[in-house]
């Protein structure tokens, strides 16, 4: 490797761990709003609805608006659909297990992420992507050993019906992302509709609007008007996870697309994370460290993601589409 080639790793590297600090947000910030005693539904919905006003300025830098309406008002149904599955589902899944534990606990359950884009494969292609790749998926059951392990550590060995549920919110939202960003993304390749990553990220968040507005409205029938730390939290996590993050990762990995070294070091850094969700969390919330088998589980799951990195990004290097494709697992 030459000292140039080296020089963009390690610039994609350290590009990719700063969008691992800012898709951190996220499971900080719900964490912040819920012991603060905000309700989950205005959690899940402010955070879309402060996103579409932050994402409609920069959309002339970003190949414009104007396709992405036309895109849906010519297939609104796959919008709507995909919209709910991948940012409505996704988040209220998230934001309702905030409540449940500290901001590693969420962090580290939602990499399950990895493996589900993996697992859903089969039910969107009927081409070669529909295959399983035995070595991704035994590192991606690294990871279901790793979770499991710190939720039953967190529980005490045995999880409360409250601590399935939070399990199962996190394990849905986890699901729902890369279903629905996949699912988006082959219809445009039917439709034809060539809109990038940013352009897609704001025709997802227009289209699940109506939902969001019907989430604030049971969000107002139950619990009242937000406080304004709510409101601001929400608006952290829209500008901090929503965009800086989505944008600094795409970076990272276009700069290594056609290094399977590069962009698999650039994909393990979602592991970081966890790494920072839990600092963050003792530092800023007061939240406990990981202790005893939460803390073995939360190792798994980091080796587990580092693991898989490596597998996926070697198939992906050099595949603008299958580099899509790992980016449309990233999100939070």
């Amino acid at each position: 490797m030459s000292d140039t080639s080296r020089r963009t790793v390690l610039l994609a590297v350290a590009v990719a761990l700063a969008s691992a600090l800012f898709f951190t947000c996220t499971y900080v910030l719900n964490r912040a709003a819920a012991v603060e005693g905000g309700h989950w539904a205005w959690t899940a919905s402010l955070r879309y609805l402060a996103t579409l006003p932050l994402l409609w300025p920069l959309m002339r830098w970003q190949g414009g608006a104007a396709p992405v309406l036309r895109a849906i008002a010519g297939h609104p149904l796959p919008w709507l659909g995909w919209s709910a599955v991948g940012f409505v589902l996704f988040y209220i899944g998230l934001s309702y297990a905030a409540a449940s534990g500290p901001s590693w606990l969420v962090a580290g359950t939602f990499q399950l992420t990895v493996i589900a884009g993996m697992l859903c494969a089969p039910f969107l292609y009927r081409d070669a992507r529909a295959r399983i790749p035995p070595r991704a998926l035994a590192a991606g059951l690294v990871v279901v050993a790793g979770v499991l392990l710190m939720q039953f550590g967190h529980g005490g060995g045995a999880l409360d019906r409250e601590g399935w549920i939070a399990l199962a919110c996190v394990a849905v939202a986890a699901f729902a992302y890369p279903l629905g960003n996949r699912g988006l993304l082959l219809h445009l390749e039917r439709s034809g509709d060539g809109l990038n990553a940013t352009q897609r990220v704001f025709g997802m968040t227009l289209a699940s609007q109506p939902a969001w507005w019907a989430l604030a409205l049971f969000a107002l029938a139950d619990a009242g008007l937000p406080s304004l730390p709510q409101l601001g939290l929400a608006v952290g996590v829209a500008l901090g996870a929503g965009i800086i993050a989505t944008v600094l990762f795409f970076q990272a990995t276009g700069m290594v697309r056609n290094d399977p070294t590069g962009l698999a070091a650039a994909e393990a850094m979602q592991a970081a994370e966890i790494l920072f969700a839990t600092l963050i969390g003792v530092l800023w919330l007061g939240e406990a460290w990981p202790t005893g088998r939460a803390a073995w589980g939360a190792g798994l799951v980091v080796a587990g993601i580092v693991v898989f990195s490596i597998v996926a990004a070697r198939g992906a290097a050099g595949r603008p589409a299958a580099t899509r494709r790992l980016r449309t697992d990233r999100g939070a």
